[in-house]
């Protein structure tokens, strides 16, 4: 399985997401209660599901039965404006009755259609065994790697160069800083 760049930083902000959510700071599980409330602030949620998909999807956590994983790798390969309208993965993926409510809301909105697609791929990737997707971005790592190799045999004086990916850093400090303006929002003292 492939993941567009789109759906990478979303899963790893997904999975951040639902890290943050399952436990207190005394370890404690409190994933069931947090989605709860979460789920009772549906007004606030509905518009954040442009700017922070991630942050919403999290609402369905379990609350999708994957018929036909191969149509979610397909999707989940392709960039956030190709993915398709909800009403075509229907045959695909089942609305759990727990989490049928909540779809129906959010199909009512303007962008639900894309979101209830996005909202779906992002509980796929983390219900999907870690193997699978791993190996996929482990081939990309070994492709990187000989890369690197080449480099080092062309240039005998990279053993003191560091690689840094400036894009993934920024993406991951402008992350960091829209989860903290949402802390912020949501009453909780900022981290600096």
């Amino acid at each position: 399985m492939i993941l567009s760049p789109a759906f990478h930083d979303l899963r790893a902000a997904y999975q951040s997401e639902m890290d943050d959510l399952t436990s207190d700071t005394e370890g404690r599980d409190v994933l069931r209660k947090r989605l709860a409330d979460k789920r009772k602030s549906l007004d606030f949620l509905l518009q954040m599901t442009e700017t922070a998909p991630e942050m919403v999807a999290v609402v369905f956590h379990q609350g999708f039965r994957f018929t036909e994983p191969a149509v979610m790798d397909q999707v989940v390969s392709l960039e956030i404006d190709d993915v398709p309208d909800w009403d075509e993965l229907r045959g695909a993926v089942q609305v759990l009755p727990s989490a049928q409510s909540l779809a129906e809301t959010f199909l009512q909105q303007a962008d639900g259609q894309r979101f209830m697609t996005i909202a779906a791929a992002l509980v796929y990737l983390y219900e999907k065994p870690d193997g699978r997707v791993q190996a996929a971005a482990d081939d990309a790592d070994e492709e990187d790697a000989d890369k690197d190799d080449d480099r080092e045999h062309d240039n005998h004086d990279d053993e003191s160069r560091e690689y840094v990916d400036n894009d993934d850093d920024d993406d991951a400090r402008a992350r960091d800083e829209a989860g903290a303006d949402w802390l912020a929002e949501q009453g909780f003292d900022r981290k600096d």
